[in-house]
């Protein structure tokens, strides 16, 4: 025994963090309670059209999960944990899939190549550099806007909200418009359920409100008429792997060499600025950040999500990414990677019972969708400015009444909902920003690089008249 803990201490250091194997293992397995709900809810976003499977999809999930949040404990010794990020998955199912036309394998491998781009920049130091250049208001909107997008597609899948198309619409014309649902039907009271309880955890102080939500509204589901869920035919069926593997670079030919080259930008983006606000805020949180408000050593927990990203596609779970939830461990005291061991050892021992994820209906996961998209805009109530003495404070609001600042906020937040397109939203926010920037004679203050990259997305956006697109 004495053996072993002479071990731990050497790998993970903690003495110096001030922590113990048992707090550590204590913090691992709330991490693990806090983001068990992606086991059901990355199912649910990426089998929307069937092409995929329930069993299938929470396979690769736990796998994902496991191995890279146990590689980043044991690499990079932050207390960091590693899953297929929501939000990120949405991208890929209703844009890459949904809108693009491509197929799955297809998708995932936009999500491999993303990856290894990531990993190139940081193993050359080029990571902190586009950090530097994007905008502060622009890495914000980002994050808003795919909130809101997971957001509405909560309300969706809740049935929440009906799309009315055609000549049916409330003013007897052509079109389309959202509609609140009739509260009259059985899943929507599932779904109202699962959410009320959620909420109601979330704001008694329970972490683990969200996986609480979706058994209640799961158990709810059994019990009331419609035959909403079911129980599987085989729960203790196992694992199935057989999307290992399952990834094609045939999306160059299919998209052509510009909306290629721009979806890996969109999707770089919208995963690059996620991963270092998470990195932030649970670094500040479990006391990593030095006098300076940086993260000493960050290439280490960086290269291991960059590499997550790679073994994500490359497995169709979609991009891994570290998690936020990896604060909850961090409050009771979680401070070096033998927490995230921890977790990533319990997401590998769920693998047997995956096939019990078949029974938690769509309208079950709803609810996380909707508090996960709620929770992303919050970085609307905060800003950070950098001091004199090189400190990040977090200081007011985002400053709607400035056009300078609030049309591109607005603009990204409100196109990736509305076109069900992460990629049209960060676009149209980039040309925004560079276009205001230009009239207001601040030129010199846009960085060379958000010049490019709003050139890229102005030729994307002009590719039906400049290029014939059909796509």
């Amino acid at each position: 025994m004495a053996q072993a803990a002479g071990i731990l201490e050497r790998q993970f250091k903690l003495s110096q963090f001030g922590t113990s194997v048992r707090t550590e293992v204590m913090a691992g397995v709330t991490t693990f309670l806090v983001m068990a709900y992606i086991i059901a809810v990355n199912p649910a976003t990426l089998t929307f059209n069937g092409a995929l499977t329930t069993t299938q999809v929470a396979t690769v999930t736990c796998l994902v999960a496991g191995v890279m949040s146990i590689v980043m404990g044991l690499y990079a010794n932050r207390a960091v944990a590693i899953a297929p990020g929501l939000g990120l998955n949405a991208v890929v199912a209703y844009t890459f899939v949904g809108s693009m036309g491509l197929s799955f394998p297809e998708a995932m491998g936009i999500v491999v190549t993303e990856g290894l781009l990531i990993t190139v920049l940081v193993l050359t130091g080029v990571r902190r550099y586009v950090l530097e250049a994007v905008p502060l208001v622009l890495k914000r909107a980002i994050s808003v806007g795919i909130g809101l997008f997971i957001f509405f597609l909560g309300l969706k899948n809740a049935g929440l909200i009906t799309v009315i198309t055609g000549n049916d619409t409330p003013v007897g014309s052509s079109g389309m418009v959202l509609e609140l649902t009739p509260l009259n039907s059985w899943p929507l009271f599932v779904a109202i359920a699962g959410l009320a309880i959620t909420v109601a955890l979330m704001a008694r102080g329970v972490k683990t409100a969200i996986l609480w939500g979706l058994l209640v509204a799961t158990a709810v589901a059994f019990v009331v008429p419609g035959d909403i869920t079911h129980w599987p035919d085989h729960p203790f069926a196992g694992p199935d792997f057989s999307l290992v593997g399952q990834f094609s670079f045939g999306y160059w030919t299919k998209l052509g060499v510009l909306t290629s080259i721009l979806a890996i930008l969109s999707f770089m983006l919208a995963d690059f600025f996620d991963t270092m606000g998470t990195l932030i805020g649970v670094g500040q949180q479990a006391g990593y950040l030095d006098e300076n408000g940086q993260l000493p050593d960050a290439e280490k927990p960086l290269l291991v999500d960059s590499l997550s990203a790679v073994a994500g596609g490359a497995v169709s779970a979609s991009s891994a990414t570290t998690y936020i939830e990896s604060a909850a461990g961090v409050s009771v005291g979680g401070r070096t990677g033998l927490m995230v061991v921890v977790t990533g050892a319990l997401f590998l021992l769920a693998l047997p019972f995956v096939a019990l994820v078949d029974a938690i209906p769509t309208v079950a996961t709803a609810p996380a969708l909707i508090v996960v998209g709620f929770l992303m805009t919050g970085v609307l109530s905060e800003r950070e400015d950098v001091g004199a003495d090189g400190r990040v404070r977090k200081t007011g609001a985002i400053q709607f009444g400035d056009i300078e600042e609030g049309l591109p906020v607005v603009v990204t937040m409100m196109l990736m909902p509305l076109t069900m397109s992460i990629t049209n939203g960060i676009g149209a926010g980039f040309i925004t920003y560079v276009v205001v920037k230009l009239f207001r004679g601040k030129a010199s203050e846009v960085h060379p690089a958000v010049w490019l990259v709003a050139a890229a997305f102005l030729l994307y956006f002009l590719r039906w008249s400049l290029f014939d697109a059909s796509f």
